[in-house]
């Protein structure tokens, strides 16, 4: 992360949400004066869990964002927000063509951060690709795109124009989460593309498009692996990064932010394969409820991943977001203690490898 600290601290973006942020979020009837001055209080106090943990790079916790990727509505017009009808989640679906709203949504995020930290901030934003997964629709959507790497091209302007901004509000770095690149890991995903690589590479191509060119800020993807689906009890992709290393190693980012705690994650002498420029975001902290890793574990893990890695390209990080879905309950005092831990293991191995 740095070249002036070793094994910074890190969060991978979201926090888990209090009962009262839920319902402050679900709130219907508060008028949106009242919500600003409540939501501001919340993320101040989620600030403050992770300044006293220790962390060198915080977030806001994602708790502006009444859902992760439906954040692009509020940047674009175009959207429809109704019931998915295999879950009854709540679900933000295209119906129209794109048109930009008021820019900076995500970047006032960060301005309303720094007013409350000195700490250096990480901001969020999820890949095109997974916004082409998640929101297109063959019935709903066909009329306004055809196919769904059609609306996928269009989100690219409306990310692009939120990525300058976060650059200009003087963000540390910004992280493009992309658990549908990550899918492809697992044979199968694979196998139910009739060109899995070619699939993959259009998502790297989209990404690649939205970061082009863009300097003076650090540019990392989240290679998740759906850690956030235990908390859900979902289906879990297991394997190992050697299927996508090619794809990798051809994204114009800094900093690749990858899972290791899970199951089936595969050997770290992956990192061998990856080029040398690219900063780690270790997942070395389990994010699953009621998994506490001790200091040693985590230290453990880092020492692995330090036989394939210069100790200056490591950050240490959790596997995954700790609030998988608005619906996922996941114990703050439980996150804080997990995050204590992963500072003292930083903490363990500078005095050991500083």
């Amino acid at each position: 992360m740095s070249t002036d600290l070793l094994f910074p601290t890190s969060v991978v973006g979201s926090m888990p949400r209090p009962d009262y942020v839920k319902d402050l979020i679900n709130d219907e009837a508060i008028s949106p004066q009242e919500y600003r001055r409540l939501m501001q209080a919340a993320v101040e106090s989620v600030v403050a869990l992770e300044e006293c943990a220790g962390l060198d790079v915080v977030t806001d916790g994602e708790w502006w964002r009444k859902s992760y990727i439906g954040v692009i509505a509020e940047l674009a017009h175009g959207f429809e927000l109704g019931r998915n009808p295999a879950d009854g989640r709540p679900w933000t679906i295209v119906v129209d063509k794109l048109s930009p709203k008021t820019p900076g949504f995500i970047a006032q995020e960060v301005a309303l951060l720094k007013k409350i930290t000195k700490k250096r901030i990480k901001a969020t934003l999820p890949a095109p690709a997974l916004l082409g997964e998640r929101m297109w629709d063959p019935e709903k959507s066909s009329r306004a795109y055809p196919t769904r790497e059609a609306f996928v091209r269009d989100c690219i302007p409306i990310l692009r124009r939120e990525l300058e901004l976060l650059r200009d509000e003087g963000v540390w770095i910004v992280q493009i989460d992309d658990p549908h690149l990550c899918l492809f890991v697992d044979d199968d995903v694979r196998s139910q593309y009739d060109n899995a690589d070619q699939a993959a590479d259009f998502d790297v191509d989209m990404v690649n498009q939205l970061v082009d060119g863009i300097k003076d800020v650090k540019l990392a993807v989240h290679l998740c692996r759906r850690a956030g689906a235990r908390v859900r009890g979902e289906a879990q992709h297991k394997g190992g990064y050697d299927p996508i290393i090619r794809q990798l190693n051809k994204l114009k980012v800094n900093h690749l932010t990858m899972e290791f705690t899970a199951p089936g994650s595969g050997d770290m002498a992956v990192f061998r394969q990856l080029r040398e420029d690219f900063e780690i975001g270790l997942g070395c902290v389990s994010c699953q409820p009621g998994v506490i890793d001790s200091v040693e574990a985590i230290v453990g893990r880092v020492e692995m991943a330090l036989k394939h890695l210069a100790k200056e390209r490591i950050t240490l990080n959790p596997d995954c977001g700790f609030a998988p879905g608005s619906a996922a309950n996941v114990s703050i005092d439980e996150v804080y203690q997990k995050l204590k831990n992963e500072v003292a293991a930083a903490q363990q191995l500078r005095e050991k490898h500083g």
